[in-house]
């Protein structure tokens, strides 16, 4: 379990670890949503990937009568231009960076840092990888949009200039509408990253084919 703020569960790695994948869960979820993902890849054991998948903050949620549950940021509305807290997704972005911080601390190089997230956890995802001062591996985000495009220009980091990225969406995504996904890869693309896009006949999930997708790229950056 991370030493930062954020609880997780953790797999690790088959083998010697040399690199860590930390994947980032969707609103109202935890940790233990996608932890079953991690076997479905069936990455070669010879890269020794550990998997860190770390529960959000639990917070009430505008959207949702100010309910509580886990959550990365507030949505306050379903407006586009205002559904990220962007407060929140800083304080957010910055606890998930603890964890990258102490996997570096641990031995393992930035550049075998890998981060993954879904939806509210593409939003973090996007939001980091973009922005550490380190090299790290690659990012993917999967059915997400971006918050506050607009300051990307300003306030990436020269460090993940390079950094190869997978956005995956669903055509028929009601909760995050395709649209949102494209405008995301558009301004990744606008700022000179090497962006893949991929779009699947899905809704607001994961899929196999994109599995198959996701496990191709993972294994690829983490070689």
């Amino acid at each position: 379990m991370p030493q930062s703020g954020l609880d997780a569960v953790v797999q690790a790695a088959q083998g010697t670890h040399q690199a860590t994948v930390i994947w980032l869960h969707g609103l109202g979820d935890s940790g233990h949503g996608f932890a079953p993902i991690a076997p479905e890849l069936k990455l070669d054991p010879s890269l020794g990937v550990k998997f860190i998948f770390p529960h959000a903050p639990t917070r009430p949620v505008t959207i949702n009568n100010g309910m509580e549950m886990r959550a990365w940021y507030d949505i306050k509305s379903m407006d586009m231009e205002s559904r990220a807290d962007v407060g929140g997704v800083k304080e957010s972005a910055s606890l998930v960076t603890q964890v990258v911080e102490q996997e570096i601390a641990s031995g393992i190089p930035s550049n075998k840092i890998l981060i993954a997230g879904f939806s509210q956890g593409g939003v973090i995802a996007l939001e980091l990888g973009t922005r550490f001062d380190k090299p790290l591996a690659g990012i993917v985000a999967l059915s997400t949009y971006m918050c506050a495009p607009q300051n990307l220009q300003m306030e990436k980091h020269s460090a993940n200039q390079s950094i190869p990225i997978l956005c995956c969406h669903g055509q028929q995504d009601e909760v995050v509408p395709l649209f949102l996904g494209r405008a995301a890869y558009q301004v990744l693309i606008e700022n000179g990253y090497k962006v893949t896009w991929k779009e699947y006949m899905m809704q607001h999930n994961v899929c196999l084919p994109e599995i198959k997708d996701i496990a191709a790229f993972i294994s690829e950056q983490l070689k």
